[in-house]
């Protein structure tokens, strides 16, 4: 759920969808300004500071408007995934939601804000704000259930499960149909099980092997509740239950342990 390289995977995921967008934009508009034609051109050719001089000019030549709003967006990209300088990125965002919030590059300045307080500055105070923000003033975007996973994914980072509860929880009663609602799910009883409330973990884990029979997190299940049955003293099925996942468990050594562990509690008592 961590994201550590400035320049990450999404990043480069966005900037060559950025390119192709643009590469199409260049092709088949006529009515782009020639300055801000050659400015995005300049960019996906990879001379970064010619092509900010460029988006420069088309702020002096339009202040304010579309091309304005445009020129400041790309500023705060090329300075975000080019230079690697997301502090000076966000000022450039943050003017554009401050030119036209319903705007074309509302929306998308806003997320990229989000983004840049998560895994660029690791303030994640500011970025639950600013997720929240998306989802409050963008209701009617696709994807505030990402936003959502989100906050609830901060949260968690944070180890403030309590909270992350009630967040994953808004996210299953808000967007029942998510994509993340399988993952959210595994995420709630996971969390219980870590506030040591394993018996609504184990009700949770129920309803999920109902609803995702062949689902991708069913080993890492298995692993949490055979973990609440040992901890409450239940070593037999506890045991059982860990030795049906050799073989599937991702972690061998964590389960070789944990087997050795219960066989010598077991041992004690007789």
């Amino acid at each position: 759920m961590d994201v550590t390289s400035p320049i990450s995977m999404w990043s480069k995921l966005r900037i060559g969808s950025f390119l192709l967008a643009c590469v199409f934009l260049i092709s088949c508009s006529e009515q782009m300004d020639p300055l801000l034609h050659k400015a995005n051109e300049e960019w996906i050719q990879g001379r970064n500071h010619s092509a900010i001089e460029m988006f420069n000019e088309v702020l002096k030549k339009y202040p304010t408007g579309p091309l304005a709003e445009e020129a400041l967006f790309r500023l705060g990209e090329i300075h975000h995934f080019s230079l690697n300088n997301s502090s000076r990125s966000l000022v450039y965002f943050q003017e554009v939601l401050q030119m036209n919030r319903e705007g074309e590059f509302g929306y998308p300045a806003q997320k990229y804000i989000a983004e840049i307080a998560e895994f660029g500055l690791k303030d994640y105070d500011q970025a639950i704000i600013e997720y929240q923000n998306l989802i409050n003033k963008f209701a009617s975007k696709n994807g505030n259930d990402d936003h959502q996973y989100r906050i609830a994914s901060i949260y968690y980072k944070k180890q403030n499960y309590e909270q992350a509860l009630v967040e994953l929880k808004i996210l299953l009663d808000n967007y029942p149909k998510s994509s993340w609602a399988e993952e959210s799910k595994f995420k709630t009883i996971e969390i219980l099980y870590t506030l040591s409330r394993c018996p609504e973990a184990r009700e949770q884990y129920r309803h999920f092997n109902l609803e995702y029979s062949e689902s991708r997190f069913k080993e890492d299940m298995d692993f949490v509740v055979a973990s609440c049955l040992e901890e409450e003293g239940h070593l037999q099925e506890a045991y059982n239950q860990f030795k049906a996942l050799e073989g599937h468990y991702i972690y061998p050594a964590i389960l070789k342990m944990k087997l050795v562990g219960i066989e010598k509690r077991m041992k004690k008592q007789h």
